[in-house]
């Protein structure tokens, strides 16, 4: 059996369907850039930074589900595993652990846990596919919420950990809102940066080929199941780093934070966007929490999951590749109503 490693073959081509140019990616990163010189605090925290945290996270379930066809719901829960590592090995105002670990240990270690953690969840649900892992994922994410609301000598139980501060050095604290969004946009550029290039690996065309027929590559001597727990790893590092950076922005993380219907919007997250590319995860995120800041003072909290759902069907009923699916459909024929156009 054999387990291919990632190799830097540019020649190699990923399969989505969507593959923005590179004239594109510098526009969207120069807009990225330039943004907090237009908006304010307020923005660049609440809309554009939990955004890119989201987003994070619905790309290690896009990672998972659009290369390898493995739909976890446990992401947000690895992502809480690292917050919680944050909250108990570095300093917390609960007086329950916070053992004082410094930033550059503490957030290594916190991804690393979240990274072990994911591996072990790929390797009780690699040997199924489907609606199963669906189940599966989600009996570990509903486990995960009550083992965390009921365990006090660990995880505090249900008030969690509170007052927990983003690291402060060189002279600047890096919750203030600016630093905050150039730190979350560094790190959800080099995740996405990652998948792009593992998409384009020997591991992730491998891993795309196990996606669409695992027999096959079975037969010819992959090792299947190996392949699937390494992409859980690589997954849950990435939502790991998201996790870290959640437990900062909200200074406190609780079983709240990991629920089964947060688990689920990140499930719903990656569908608006589209999950045949990485930006897809970054472009549903952005519009969930538009509609959580904005919609839910029109129509009430007690509507907003009903309007949620409704745009989900819309959109999966439109087109099922999401948002994306939609401009790689009207794309073309806005290039062809412009040449019409021409004299």
């Amino acid at each position: 059996m054999s387990l291919a490693l990632p190799t830097s073959d540019p020649t190699r081509a990923a399969t989505p369907a969507f593959a923005g140019g590179g004239l594109a990616h510098l526009v969207l990163a120069a807009g990225l850039v330039l943004y907090p010189a237009v908006a304010s605090d307020f923005f660049l925290t609440q809309i554009g930074a939990y955004s890119l945290i989201l987003g994070m996270v619905a790309l290690s379930l896009m990672l998972l589900a659009g290369y390898g066809g493995m739909v976890s719901l446990a992401q947000l829960s690895v992502a809480g595993m690292a917050g919680y590592a944050v909250a108990i090995f570095g300093l917390n105002s609960s007086g329950v652990h916070g053992f004082g670990w410094p930033w550059w240990i503490v957030v290594p270690f916190a991804v690393l846990i979240a990274g072990v953690a994911s591996a072990l969840i790929g390797a009780i649900s690699s040997r199924t596919d489907g609606i199963y892992t669906i189940m599966i994922t989600l009996a570990i994410a509903t486990a995960t919420f009550y083992f965390t609301q009921q365990n006090y000598a660990l995880f505090n139980g249900f008030p969690g950990f509170a007052g927990i501060r983003a690291p402060e050095f060189w002279g600047v604290f890096w919750r203030d809102p600016v630093p905050f969004y150039y730190v979350t946009l560094a790190v959800a550029a080099l995740c996405y940066a990652a998948v792009l290039y593992a998409a384009r690996s020997t591991f992730g065309l491998a891993l795309q080929a196990i996606r669409d027929n695992p027999r096959r590559m079975r037969a010819i001597g992959f090792d299947v199941t190996a392949h699937k727990i390494v992409a859980y790893f690589y997954a849950g590092l990435i939502a790991g780093l998201a996790g870290v950076l959640l437990v900062w922005f909200n200074g406190r993380i609780s079983p709240g934070t990991i629920n089964v219907a947060a688990a689920i919007n990140i499930l719903i997250i990656a569908v608006i966007g589209g999950m045949r590319h990485p930006i897809g995860p970054f472009l549903g995120a952005l519009v969930v929490v538009l509609m959580q800041t904005f919609a839910i003072d029109l129509i009430g909290a007690e509507r907003f999951n009903t309007l949620i759902g409704l745009f989900f069907l819309v959109i999966v009923f439109a087109s099922p590749d999401g948002l994306l699916g939609l401009w790689g459909r009207f794309k073309p024929r806005l290039g062809q109503e412009s040449i019409g156009r021409l004299p």
